[in-house]
């Protein structure tokens, strides 16, 4: 039984493992992140495998084609046919922290997106990634998305700084989006299971009764944190897009 709503993120080390001042301990947001990656792995290599798609469609095609679509529809409404090369990309990037959000669902599991550690590592990753694109294809041209065409040399210096610093923050803004939503939706759970527990060992029989009450809600919240686990994979996604079409055609 967790003793504060917010234990549940403490990251606790199974094997330590220390190597002069690097630290390889194994660790609970370690092993969450390597089921992650299995399941992820097995997603694709069963894919391979079974190679075959039916005309009147299985569960296991129905969750492909579904996955499919979303992303090159997102791809397609952004980028047009030059985002079909980041497909692979935005797919597995989807699917992660998609797999993260609904594996933080089990009992007894852990929420790694729930950590700014990872969900910044996500984000600074794909920003460095989209600037490497930008700088690739335009060069100093680059340059350019931090002032407007047509600017006058009085406004450039007011408009400059401020792109800069909306730029600059486009990563973080991303990563906190992710973890503040699912740490928020995981700690009101633990708090709602706690009123609950509360309630259940009153000594008054039948106050002990209303504990029944918060369950009932807890169930309704739980569908509601499938929704968040969801929708913030498909946000992330589809902001990783928008950045992406930033770089690419400078807007």
């Amino acid at each position: 039984m967790l003793l504060t709503p917010l234990e549940q993120f403490q990251i606790i080390s199974f094997f330590s493992i220390k190597l002069f001042c690097f630290d390889f301990s194994i660790t609970n947001i370690f092993l969450t992140n390597l089921l992650t990656v299995f399941f992820l792995c097995f997603i694709v290599f069963f894919n391979i495998k079974t190679n075959a798609f039916f005309l009147t469609p299985n569960l296991w095609q129905t969750f492909i084609e579904t996955i499919y679509n979303i992303i090159i529809q997102l791809l397609f409404d952004n980028l047009n046919k030059k985002g079909e090369q980041y497909f692979p990309f935005i797919t597995v990037l989807f699917l992660f922290i998609l797999l993260s959000n609904l594996i933080g669902l089990i009992p007894y599991s852990f929420t790694v997106t729930s950590h700014l550690i990872v969900t910044f590592t996500l984000s600074f990753t794909v920003f460095i990634g989209v600037n490497i694109i930008g700088i690739k294809i335009h060069k100093l041209n680059m340059l350019s998305f931090f002032l407007p065409a047509n600017t006058s040399f009085g406004l450039a210096l007011l408009l400059v700084p401020i792109e800069f610093i909306s730029y600059i923050f486009k990563p973080i803004s991303l990563g906190v989006r992710l973890f503040a939503n699912l740490m928020a939706g995981h700690t009101l759970l633990k708090v709602i299971v706690g009123f609950a527990w509360s309630i259940l060992l009153l000594d008054n029989f039948f106050l002990s009764i209303f504990h029944i009450v918060p369950l009932l809600i807890l169930i309704l919240l739980m569908g509601l944190e499938l929704g968040v686990a969801i929708i913030q994979a498909y946000v992330f996604t589809i902001l990783t897009c928008i950045y992406l079409n930033d770089s690419i055609n400078l807007h």
